[in-house]
């Protein structure tokens, strides 16, 4: 980390000095620490209360004292990192299980929903801060008449493996057997294995018989066009009444409503696509995109609500197979190259085709295409000459594979067409991305007007399986919600700057007449050209750059360690190994290296592996069109990246510097922010990336320390936040998200870092974790939670401060409208809501403690409100504390003057897992912060370890 620099800045700080060696102790009172403070009760949690812990020298769950530590600190500091004994570990970990588990149910013919079913803190009461006003949201009402709901198991056979067929033979049974056999009822089936009825049938099991007209023979049958399949479909009662749960209940009413749309859309999620759902556009390279929507049924605090939201969805054009590879190929009659061959395969690989050639649809999934030209395999060509007198014209083209590896089948490109309707899921390109967002961003009148006229036209309360079969009716209209506007924070900039302090406005501000709260300081430096496009320039963009540093308050000397030089692009390992050992000198190092990269894209990845990971280097890259511009604004962003990788801060909240913020600057307190980033759909071989910061600085909480570790495959859960190991040799050794062990990444690294910058043990922690949908709650809670209780006691005996977990949620369909949008007082410029819009009533959950956040202004289309839901609280925070915390926290992001749109421990590690992604993948394969689940075939592949990031790099936020 840098050393300070000049103007005025508290030589006296003890935050921003280097690094120190040794792990400093964790033993009560040791660095002036305060021991952890008692947290009272907690019985809303179903399990023991907080101070109430077994006293035989077991780290428990909660501390069960309320007065600290006065004894005194010890006179060196000596490391103290002692495991805790087994048996404290193990009573350790049945004390947070028991707090976390919910009680068997009450009545004992009610299954439960998990075996470790979790219950959440409840709502301390709904927030008062800020300006009052009325929102509206993208929710229906939903009333209920009563209904007994029963539940009935459906088997099929022969299996179906598609909904869309099973749809068909449930609506064909409904059809031919509702006024007899159904007993006039109307079921609502979900296309797999189960249906539901508004009342009994007369039947508890009944088996039919159902033909469907065979348009699709396989292969395999001796079957003739025009033939039909026979089912055998049996109906069995599974329950009566079907009321085990709400969520289930949820579930019912789910499958009702959408039983409809599903027989006339494709399906995608909850979501529904079609043509017929608004105009189509192109992508290119054979890609098009569909206009949808989504629908999901949600327990709110107004009743039942329906979320509906307008969508769309890239799909495969129904076109010949040939028009798709000459996306890739223009020049079909010669044979593709090795490069471009292995693309299409890529790109067709899973895709249903059709064939008409012999007068009905033949139906296929390719699984690849051959190596070799198609008049190269098995005679494919002569086989269609002969058999179908087809004279193939593309014969230099590979032949499409199907079927199985027992029996494969060849399939010529240009007689094969993709079905249509099938969701292309890879990731598409840059252009692709624009293009997409381009046609469907929607400012926030014409979105709300669109979800409107989108459940008008879905008709539900004219719909005679949901309204009169099932007693359903969905209100007209948005959902008026209140809402309040928190004021924005003041934020501190250095004194010695013009304006020391401001209030933004509207969610932004800028670095006029304003200097860095902690400016960095560089001595030394250089930089180094990749483009062939700048020669003169780079030398004055290099001043430019320069000179804003040092006008926005840091000391950034002005001439390079080594003179500004042009390099080989096509040789960057090279060049940059050369510099890192021109720039090495006795008792200093290089601590920034500005790049300024290729005109080809595709490098920067592999630039921020070397630098990062084997050389040690701090980098600042810029792109050549920016290098050649003078636009202050681009040096003052570029700056503010600068400052936070050479261990500056940028700017503080001023109640930080006050220490006005409750339960952050009253005590010592650690911010954590998570997330796991998965590999696109295809890169099955490519593991999930875990990345977790934490802040180094107290009270100001703006510096936030980085690692990352690589997991199995899709996998959501972090696994490494902390695990020990019995080595032979060493003993017990302890690792984790929260220490380094081997490649791996653990928390406990970063509770120790913390104490080193502060001198101080974290007395209390927060813990925002990112990219976790509601399905995984309760796992990621129990896992997580009770590896941040182990790394902490590994620290020291008894040592569990309290942690407050809050998950952070962007991927919803929640959208907040205002009320009035010509209103200029409830607007920002692009028509959204105000920045710090936030709503903790009647469309959040009926008694946990979540709300929506609204925290940044609009730029274009319709602004998304974070969801932030609290999955554990021993901190014990108010609706209003938790809110303005996070929501102040919005406006410290180190990149930008503006407010962001998820908290920034939350953003930092989004930005750290992404990073890390690029020491193993290149740029084409950036994963998504989606969630993951894992199969047993992709857990039981190798985890491909990720380079280790060098100590002098982590120091210091190197993902901004």
């Amino acid at each position: 980390m840098s050393r300070r620099g000049g103007g005025g800045r508290r030589p006296d700080s003890r935050r921003d000095q280097p690094t120190q060696a040794r792990a400093p102790s964790f033993q009560r009172g040791g660095g002036g620490a305060a021991g952890p403070r008692g947290r009272g009760r907690q019985g809303h949690r179903g399990g023991a209360g907080r101070g109430s812990h077994s006293g035989s020298g077991a780290a428990p769950s909660s501390p069960h004292t309320a007065s600290t530590s006065t004894e005194p600190a010890p006179s060196s500091p000596s490391v103290s990192a002692s495991a805790p004994s087994s048996s404290s570990v193990s009573t350790l970990v049945e004390e947070t299980e028991q707090k976390l588990t919910l009680a068997a149910p009450a009545a004992a013919t009610l299954p439960p929903s998990s075996s470790r079913a979790v219950r959440l803190p409840v709502r301390p009461g709904f927030g008062t801060r800020g300006r009052k006003c009325v929102v509206r949201a993208n929710h229906f009402m939903v009333q209920l008449a009563k209904r007994d709901i029963h539940h009935y198991d459906v088997s099929i056979d022969p299996e179906v493996t598609s909904q869309k067929i099973n749809r068909q033979i449930i609506s064909q049974l409904i059809n031919l057997y509702r006024l007899t056999n159904l007993g006039e009822r109307i079921p609502a089936y979900d296309g797999m294995k189960s249906i539901y009825t508004a009342g009994p049938l007369p039947f508890e099991s009944k088996e039919f018989i159902i033909t469907l007209p065979d348009s699709d023979p396989r292969p395999s049958s001796s079957a003739s066009p025009g033939t039909e399949r026979q089912f055998r479909v049996v109906i069995r009662l599974a329950s009566q009444p079907y009321v085990y749960t709400l969520q289930k209940f949820i579930q019912v009413l789910d499958v009702v409503l959408r039983a409809a749309p599903s027989e006339k859309h494709t399906v995608v999620g909850r979501s529904f696509f079609s043509t017929d759902l608004g105009p189509m556009g192109q992508l290119g390279d054979g890609i098009e995109y569909w206009r949808g929507y989504f629908q999901s049924l949600r327990p709110t605090q107004f009743g039942l609500s329906l979320n509906i939201d307008v969508s769309a969805s890239s799909f495969y054009k129904p076109i010949l197979v040939t028009e798709f590879v000459q996306y890739y190929c223009s020049d079909l009659s010669r044979p593709l190259s090795d490069q471009v061959r292995l693309k299409v395969k890529k790109a067709l690989k899973g895709i249903k085709v059709v064939l008409r050639h012999m007068g009905y649809n033949l139906s296929c999934k390719i699984t690849g295409i051959t190596s070799q030209p198609m008049s190269q395999v098995m005679s494919v060509v002569q086989y269609f000459l002969e058999k179908h007198k087809i004279a193939l014209q593309f014969t230099s083209l590979p032949a499409l594979e199907a079927g199985t590896e027992e029996r494969r089948i060849y399939l010529p490109m240009e007689l094969s067409r993709i079905v249509e309707g099938q969701r292309y899921t890879k990731r598409l390109n840059e252009r692709q991305v624009t293009a997409l967002l381009r046609a469907t961003c929607q400012r926030p009148q014409d979105r709300e007007a669109n979800i409107q006229m989108m459940a008008r036209e879905n008709a539900y309360n004219e719909d005679t399986l949901v309204n009169r079969e099932f007693g359903i009716q969905v209100v007209d209209g948005l959902t008026s919600v209140n809402a309040r506007i928190l004021p924005a924070p003041m934020l501190k900039y250095h004194e010695t700057g013009q304006e020391a302090s401001v209030n933004p406005d509207f969610g932004q501000w800028n670095m006029i007449n304003k200097k860095m709260f902690n400016g960095g300081r560089v001595e030394v430096w250089t930089c180094m050209n990749f483009s062939t496009c700048l020669n003169q320039d780079v030398i004055g963009f290099c001043q430019r750059l320069v000179d804003m540093c040092n006008r926005k308050g840091m000391v950034f000397n002005r001439r390079p360690v080594i003179p500004i030089s042009s390099y080989n692009p096509y040789q960057i390992e090279k060049a940059l190994v050369d510099v890192h050992n021109k720039t090495t000198q006795p008792g200093k190092q290089l601590q920034l290296l500005i790049i300024i990269l290729p005109d080809v894209r595709g490098s920067y990845g592999r630039i921020k592996r070397v630098c990062e990971t084997e050389l040690g280097i701090v980098s600042q890259c810029c792109q050549p069109k920016h290098a050649s511009s003078r636009n202050m604004q681009y040096f003052e962003n570029v700056a503010l990246k600068i400052n936070v990788k050479v261990g500056g801060r940028n700017t503080v909240l001023d109640d930080a510097v006050q220490k006005r913020i409750p339960l952050v600057t009253d005590r010592p307190t650690i911010i954590f922010g998570a997330d796991v980033t998965h590999p696109q759909p295809g890169e099955d071989s490519s593991p999930s990336i875990v990345a977790v910061v934490a802040s180094m600085d107290w009270p100001e909480v703006t510096k936030y320390r980085g690692l990352v570790s690589a997991q199995a495959h899709n996998e959501e859960i972090i696994q490494d936040l902390y695990k020990s190991i019995q080595d032979p040799q060493r003993g017990l050794v302890h690792g984790g998200m929260i220490r380094l062990v081997g490649m791996e990444v653990h928390i406990r690294e970063l509770l120790i870092a913390f104490k080193i910058s502060t001198n101080r043990k974290p007395e209390s922690i927060i813990f925002y974790r990112d990219g976790v949908s509601e399905g995984q709650f309760s796992q990621v809670l129990l896992h997580e939670m009770n590896a941040i209780r182990l790394a902490c006691a590994s620290l020291e005996e008894g040592y569990a401060p309290p942690v407050t977990f809050v998950v952070v949620q962007k991927r919803h369909h929640t959208r907040l409208f205002p009320a009035e949008h010509n209103r200029r007082d409830l607007t920002d410029r692009s028509g959204n809501i105000l920045p710090g819009t936030v709503v903790d009533t009647q469309i959040c959950h009926p008694t946990e403690f979540d709300f929506y956040l609204n925290s940044h202004a609009g730029i274009q289309g319709t602004s998304r409100p974070t969801h932030y839901h609290v999955l554990f609280d021993e901190n014990r925070f108010t609706a209003d504390g938790l809110q303005v915390l996070t929501n102040n926290l919005c406006y410290t992001y180190a990149r930008c003057t503006r407010s962001v749109s998820i908290v920034p421990p939350a953003y930092y590690a989004h930005l750290a897992a992404f990073r890390a992604r690029f020491y193993i993948e290149d740029e084409t394969s950036a994963g998504g912060s989606t969630g993951g689940t894992r199969s047993t075939a992709e857990g039981s592949l190798a985890i491909r370890p990720l380079p280790v990031i060098k100590d002098n790099v982590k120091d210091v936020m190197f993902y901004c």
